[in-house]
């Protein structure tokens, strides 16, 4: 039987270096933007409709300079992390419940499945009659863009949970409290780590929904701003300046997941 190591790179799950690894990542990154390139330079698509990568660049700048670059950044990062905090915050000890306890998942999960397939954008109006115009109508179309669904992978996450383990505990004598808080939440953390990181992204993408309602800052209303005054390549600054912010907290929490579980990488 060939070693992994004899059956090429594209072997099933097979693993490769870290050199190679970086390698892949570098094409995977350039490849979609050597086809920017060409075709915005060679004219098959109109630059109002596909300005070239140094024209991103140089509409960046004058945003960044001119614009008021910073104060866009800073509200939406506030936005986006208020938002997925106060959902954090709640959602964690639902999904917990629901993801132990039958009771609980009989009785959260029916409605959480219910309002999840509801688009926050038709929540817009109601946080403008709830909550006004203020950042609380903007913070609380990012929660509920990403609350119902946290909670129902959060107590996915924990009910993947071996039985083994908590029988284990029940034979030496666990009260439910110390099962939960001291098996089940420490064997799902992983996993309830790694939904904190799609659940962000998803917050980000609800940026641009959020500053719908009458802001005046922000990278979304900037975006959308743009669009109407047909500034493609302030356009495409945002949405790259956007994406970047969601990877570089994506990769925080990854490697926040790298250092706090050791024993998964031995694995």
């Amino acid at each position: 039987m060939p070693s992994p190591a004899s059956s090429g790179r594209w072997t099933i799950r097979g693993a490769i270096s870290r050199r190679q690894f970086a390698l892949y990542a570098v094409l995977g990154v350039l490849s979609p933007l050597l086809v920017w390139t060409v075709l915005s330079q060679t004219g098959v698509v109109p630059a109002i409709f596909m300005p070239g990568p140094l024209d991103v660049v140089r509409r960046f700048w004058t945003w960044v300079v001119n614009e008021g670059f910073v104060g866009d950044l800073t509200i939406s990062v506030q936005r986006v992390s208020l938002g997925f905090l106060a959902s954090l915050t709640l959602a964690l000890p639902l999904g917990l419940l629901a993801g132990t306890f039958k009771p609980a998942e009989a009785f959260l999960e029916p409605a959480m499945d219910f309002v999840r397939y509801m688009p926050a954008v038709a929540f817009v109006p109601l946080m403008m009659l709830w909550c006004g115009v203020g950042e609380p109508s903007k913070v609380a179309v990012i929660f509920i863009g990403t609350f119902f669904q946290m909670v129902l992978m959060f107590a996915d996450d924990v009910r993947k949970v071996p039985m083994q383990q908590i029988e284990a505990a029940q034979t030496m004598g666990g009260t439910p409290r110390e099962i939960v808080y001291k098996v089940i939440f420490p064997s799902a953390a992983p996993a309830l780590l790694t939904t904190c990181r799609i659940t962000l992204g998803w917050a980000w993408t609800y940026l641009v929904v959020a500053e719908m309602v009458a802001a005046n800052s922000g990278l979304g209303y900037s975006v959308l701003k743009a669009q109407r005054f047909l500034q493609t390549d302030k356009i495409f600054a945002g949405l790259i300046v956007i994406g970047l912010l969601g990877l570089f907290q994506d990769q925080l929490l990854r490697g926040l997941h790298y250092v706090l579980f050791p024993y998964l990488r031995r694995q």
